[in-house]
């Protein structure tokens, strides 16, 4: 399950991402946003993020214009490993090395096609384990220390 959050102004991008989920099967919870009117990215960052905590859903696609505001929030919870896909190579290498839970997609400046490859990368690609392993080890240790 996927779960989906955006701000305003990764609202339009979001509602064509859920066409192509709906197209090739796969399962999502929409979190929000639900318009182009103006709204606050940290609230939709948290919703996604919670619902992977609680387990309800298993990874997360957020969306805002630059990308970097919902990065930012999403790595403040704990167990969420969140990156920037830019395009397909980087979630590719992002889910492969440091099995990224979220990637962020950067509205204004990412096309719909450049998007749905991004997300077809990300879901595609398998966790590399062995000593990326050792180093998702490394951020738990760290998480655990400086997140109380």
């Amino acid at each position: 399950m996927i779960s989906l959050g955006s701000d305003h102004g990764g609202y339009e991008l979001k509602e064509e991402i859920k066409k192509y989920l709906d197209e090739i099967g796969i399962e999502y919870k929409d979190y929000g946003t639900d318009s182009k009117e103006r709204t606050d990215y940290p609230i939709f960052a948290e919703r996604v993020a919670k619902s992977i905590q609680s387990k309800e859903c298993d990874r997360g696609i957020l969306i805002c214009k630059s990308g970097a505001g919902m990065t930012i929030v999403a790595n403040k919870f704990k167990g969420i490993r969140a990156a920037l896909g830019i395009n397909e190579e980087v979630a590719m290498a992002s889910k492969a090395d440091d099995n990224i839970n979220v990637v962020v997609l950067p509205a204004q400046y990412i096309t719909l096609s450049s998007a749905i490859a991004t997300i077809r990368a990300w879901i595609a690609t398998e966790f590399k384990g062995g000593r990326y392993l050792e180093r998702l080890q490394m951020i738990k240790e760290i998480e655990k220390d400086n997140m109380k």
